[in-house]
This record gives structure tokens, sequence and C-alpha cells, in this order.
């Protein structure tokens, strides 16, 4: 059942009145989420809105029937933001699980790299897509990558942060242990196609929160099986950042809150 947790939510609510039953008859059983933030964080740029940590907690917990939300996000090493971000989410009562973001440098070099050889663009693109370059894109690539060399740029820094055999390992757990009816992963990888169809096949009902072509293929195949796949611009206006509310939304609560 939804018990808003805050008048913001249940004037919210008094909006989406929809919105809200579907997500009550989704909800069914114990509910457990599994937030994979790596994953969820970089929406943004096809949202063109961003996810509130805290405004998403508070909105979860109107859902009397979750019992936990794990929240998976790593932590930069001696970046004071990044352990601030951790600590707010262990404030807001999320189930913390994070790790040490791994920095790994990729070698540019072009220096015995022939015009014509895909050997370096193949570390940055997909195969499939390479095969589609032409002879004239490639030998721009490689000597944009000589440009690099010659301003004395050999290496490029890349940072990683997994958590899908983290969040696999929980679930399974979840399942075997805490009897868990309903799981609702936020992600859109490929790497939860397993262990979701592991889920489906002993019963249990499975809800991807995503945005639309943000999700893999191998998931997007699994709706045969019984994944339901929920649009987070359904939600938007109730974990989004308090100043990306739409305007009319806003324009509505705020006409409610001088009566």
């Amino acid at each position: 059942m939804f018990k808003p947790k805050t008048n913001k939510i249940e004037m919210l609510a008094d909006c989406f009145t929809k919105r809200i039953k579907e997500l009550e008859k989704l909800f069914s059983g114990t509910v457990n989420m599994y937030v994979d933030y790596a994953n969820v964080r970089p929406w943004s740029a096809k949202l063109g809105w961003n996810v509130d940590p805290k405004r998403l907690k508070q909105f979860l917990d109107s859902f009397d029937n979750i019992n936990e939300i794990k929240f998976y996000a790593g932590t930069l090493h001696g970046d004071g933001e990044s352990v601030k971000f951790i600590k707010k989410l262990q404030k807001y009562k999320y189930e913390v699980r994070t790790k040490i973001v791994k920095i790994m440098n990729i070698s540019i070099d072009a220096s015995s790299v022939q015009s014509q050889s895909t050997d370096l663009i193949n570390r940055f693109i997909r195969p499939a897509l390479v095969r589609k370059l032409d002879i004239e894109t490639i030998e721009y690539l490689n000597n944009k990558f000589k440009e690099m060399n010659q301003k004395g740029i050999y290496f490029i820094q890349d940072r990683k942060c997994n958590f899908d055999v983290e969040i696999g390992r929980d679930m399974e757990i979840d399942q075997i242990k805490n009897n868990i009816g309903t799981f609702v992963l936020w992600s859109g990888d490929s790497d939860f196609a397993e262990p979701i169809e592991k889920l489906l096949d002993n019963g249990k009902q499975v809800i991807l929160f995503a945005t639309a072509r943000r999700v893999a293929l191998e998931l997007n195949n699994l709706r045969a099986k019984g994944l339901y796949i929920f649009d987070i611009q359904k939600i938007r206006n109730f974990v989004c950042w308090r100043r990306e509310i739409q305007k009319e939304i806003l324009s509505s609560i705020n006409a409610k809150e001088t009566l």
C-alpha cells in the first residue's frame, strides 16, 4: 500500500493517481530493490533530468511492502565528493554497497601502428562497428592518435566499478534465504540477463526500471519470460531533482499549498 512519506509526495500522488495504482499493482508481496548507480547516473544525458537519491528513497519508502533498497555505487579513492556521496546514501538509510573505483591506464601509443590497421581502434570501438568503417575513417582515427602522441599523450585513464557480480549474488541470496517475491532492478545492463532469467525460471516477479533505448537486447528478450520493463519517465516528478519537477506539475502543487 502507498503511504506518502512527505506532503510533497502526497500532493504529487494526487496528480498521478493512475501511476501510483500501477506501481502498487506491480509491487506485489515482499519487494527488494537494487539500484545500479553506475548504470543509472548516465541516464540523465538521455532523460534531460537527474535521479535524486534522496527523493528516490522517500518515494520508494512510501510503499510499505518494499523490504530493502540496496544501492550500489563506487568510491573514488582520495576524492572527497565521492566519499561524501556515499555518506549521504547511508544517511538516507539505503543498504549501501560500495568498493574502490579502479583506475586503468589504456595505451594509445600509435608509434608502431600502420595507418590502415585497426589494432588500436579495436580497443575503443566494438568490432562489429569497426568492420563497417572505411579505410579513410580508419586512417583518420589513427592520425588522431598520432597527433595526441605528438602532444605527449600516450595513454588515457578509464574508470571501472561494475557491481553485476555483487547484485547477482545479492539477488540469489534474497531469493533463497529471504523469501523475496518481487525483485526490482534499476539498470539496463546486459550483464544482468543471466541472474534475472534464473529468477524468472524460479517463478519470481522481476521488474526492470530503466529508460527507453537504454535496455540491452538480452534483457528485452526476457520479456517473453515475464520480465516487466518500467519506463522511469513515468515517475520523473517523484524522483528528479526538485528544480527539475515539470513546471505545470509544480504550479499545481503550489496552488494546493496556498489553499
